[in-house]
């Protein structure tokens, strides 16, 4: 699930936050085989965790830029 930055840059606001909702859902669902013992590699954790990261920054920065862009 968890896309390039070049993938995610391309990306326009909806998709992103579409994106954003389907790894949160993939992390609360690696977090549970976690708990029940049944994830085998628990890095994917991580890597979820920051794909979340990486959206949230993008997202906040498109919103940083309109805003910007309609004071102005």
């Amino acid at each position: 699930m968890a896309r390039e930055l070049n993938e995610l840059k391309d990306m326009d606001l909806a998709t992103l936050v579409e994106e954003l909702r389907a790894s949160k859902q993939e992390a609360l669902n690696l977090r549970f085989r976690h708990a029940t013992g049944q994830l085998d590699n628990t890095a994917e954790l991580g890597k979820v965790k920051q794909a979340i990261a990486r959206i949230n920054t993008l997202i906040r920065q498109r919103e940083i830029a309109a805003a910007e862009s309609a004071g102005k």
